[in-house]
Formats: C-alpha cells, sequence, structure tokens
C-alpha cells in the first residue's frame, strides 16, 4: 500500500501567530515528498514533524508572496549543511528563478546541489510534472499577481483480467507483466494476445488540490469534479462575516471554500491560511456558528500547525 500522508508545517496567512507558521504543506507520496509553499521557519518546523528537508525532491509554490516563500532561502541552505547532492526541483510562476537566484546570495551561494527551477506562464490547466505513476496539474488563480493551484493527480495502470487472459490461452507467468504494461504476446496455441483483450479499466487514482491563495473560483471547482479530486486544500483566511476584506485583498472566506468544494465534490475539505486575527478557538467558533446553512455532504477540517492527515486511514493527528 502506497504511503500517503499530510503533513501541515504552517496554517497560518501574511502574519504569523503563536499557533501558526506561516504556510507550507508537505505531502508525501510512496517515497516521494512534495513541498507546497515554503514560508518564512518553514525548516524549523520540519524538526517537530517526519519531514526531512533532503527528502524533498519538488518544491511547488502558488504566488511570490513573502508568506509563501521566506523560507525557500534557509531551507536550501540547510540543504546545502546537510551535503546534499540530489537535484531540486522548484515550480511557481514567473519570477520564481529570480527568487531563487537571489536566495543563493543570501548565505547559500555555496550549494552544490543542482536546482532546477521550471517557470509557468500558462493561462489554462497544464500539467507541469509527471511520472508513471503521477501527474502535477498548475491552475490558474486570482490573487492580483501571477498564481497557481496546484493538484496531485494519481495514474493507475489497467487491471489484468486474469481469468479472461486463461481463457485465451496466455501463459501464467511473465506474459501476465508483458500484458499488463501494454506488450503483446503469443498464446500457447501461437496466437498473438493483445493487451486491449484482456486489460480492464484503471480504478481510479487519488486526487489532491491545493488552492494558494485565491478569490473563489466557481470553474476551479467544476475542474475538481472532472478530475475526481478527493481532498482539496482551500484556503479560508476569513471568516463570513468578513466577506468584503476577504474580497478587497483578494482571498476566500470558510464559506467560500465550502462552496467551492461542493462544486468539486469531494471527500474531504481542509481549511488552511487563516489570519492571525483569529485564534483557534474564535476561528472555530465562528465556523460553528455558519456550519447548518453550509448543508455540506463532504468533511471538513480546520488545519492546524504539525498536523498529519493519513490519506488511507483517514486519521488525524497533531504532533510536536
Amino acid at each position: 500500500m502506497i504511503i500517503m500522508k499530510l503533513i501541515f508545517l504552517g496554517t497560518g496567512a501574511a502574519v504569523p501567530s503563536k499557533n501558526r507558521n506561516h504556510i507550507g504543506i508537505a505531502f508525501k507520496f510512496g517515497g516521494e515528498v512534495f513541498l507546497f509553499d515554503c514560508g518564512e521557519n518553514i525548516q524549523r518546523q520540519m524538526l517537530f514533524t517526519e519531514v526531512s528537508p533532503m527528502k524533498i525532491n519538488h518544491i511547488f509554490i502558488t504566488h511570490l508572496h513573502g508568506d509563501h516563500i521566506l523560507g525557500i532561502p534557509g531551507l536550501l541552505q540547510s540543504m546545502g549543511f546537510f551535503g546534499r547532492e540530489k537535484e531540486l526541483k522548484i515550480f511557481g510562476p514567473e519570477g520564481t528563478k529570480e527568487v531563487i537566484e537571489n536566495s543563493l546570495k543570501l548565505g547559500a551561494h555555496y550549494i552544490e546541489f543542482p536546482i532546477k527551477v521550471y517557470e509557468i506562464y500558462a493561462k489554462e490547466p497544464i500539467t507541469v510534472y509527471n511520472e508513471e505513476n503521477y501527474e502535477i496539474i498548475a491552475y490558474p488563480t486570482e490573487h492580483g499577481i501571477p498564481s497557481y493551484a496546484y493538484i496531485f493527480k494519481e495514474i493507475k495502470k489497467p487491471r489484468l483480467d486474469i481469468e479472461k487472459a486463461k481463457k485465451l490461452g496466455v501463459k501464467i507467468g511473465p506474459d501476465l507483466k508483458k500484458l499488463k504494461n501494454g506488450e503483446a504476446v503469443k498464446n500457447i496455441y501461437g496466437e498473438i494476445v493483445k493487451p486491449e483483450d484482456v486489460l480492464l479499466p484503471p480504478k481510479k487514482g487519488f486526487c489532491l488540490a491545493y488552492s494558494g491563495d485565491t478569490i473563489p473560483l466557481e470553474d476551479f471547482g467544476k475542474y475538481l469534479k472532472e478530475l475526481g479530486c478527493d481532498v482539496l486544500i482551500h484556503e479560508a483566511t476569513f471568516d463570513d462575516f468578513s466577506k468584503d476584506i476577504a474580497k478587497e485583498n483578494m482571498h476566500s472566506t470558510i464559506g467560500d471554500a465550502v462552496n467551492i468544494a461542493k462544486l468539486a465534490d469531494v471527500k474531504i475539505l481542509i481549511l488552511t491560511h487563516i489570519s492571525a486575527r483569529y485564534d483557534k478557538e474564535e476561528y472555530f467558533n465562528l465556523y460553528k456558528m455558519n456550519v447548518k446553512q453550509y448543508n455540506e455532504s463532504f468533511k471538513i477540517i480546520i488545519s492546524e500547525d504539525f498536523m498529519v492527515y493519513d490519506i488511507k486511514k483517514e486519521i488525524v493527528e497533531v504532533k510536536k
């Protein structure tokens, strides 16, 4: 079973609070660790979790506001101190290369491991990175400067109908693996058996989306529904009584995030990027005041720093 975990390193907004660091989310998928946004102090937050800077090979930056990028110089410096050799890939909007170049000038100039920066200029959803079993899609959002949501989509291989393969005279053994990998084989009668003769459609893969900072975008929710999104992490900087402030600052409220999750038809909505104006109890109480009118059919979780969400087991823990 592939390990899938979300580790919330920071859940705050533009200004940190006693309980919430600047934003940063790690996603563990098998042996991979992806970092979404890298707010100030993220490397120290990692010390209280199972996330190691040396395991992070991909960083995805949603936009270039300070609370999402000021942890990069320190993180790169630590990677250098630890003797990192493996290549680090960093994705982000226009201007990301300059951010990394400046980060290397801020005390991290001795770094010897390779860093590749991929700037995104897309106006439509685009796959920015993929491997055999997953892809990462960038979705343009609206926050006053170039900004992107990111979507992780697991890719499943077609399933083999073994009984059908046996009936068609396929030898049990290596030929079954060849068929599953898309290769035709000869059966015991010398006839060609093609993969499409014995393969079933693949099971649906896991899909995770992270909004970054944005106004609520209905098209984003509809797009996620098309993909079959399971878990949506959506910013909810403000409560529902602060809609005007949210609109003015191009952010979303709790209710906005709920509405997008409804359109996306997700199983889980995780709220994050919470303003420092609220303490934990106050934000929860404001959420509870409106929870009846949301009438949602999915689970809603308010993220906290150091929260670990085990996707396979659907377990939430707060560790420090």
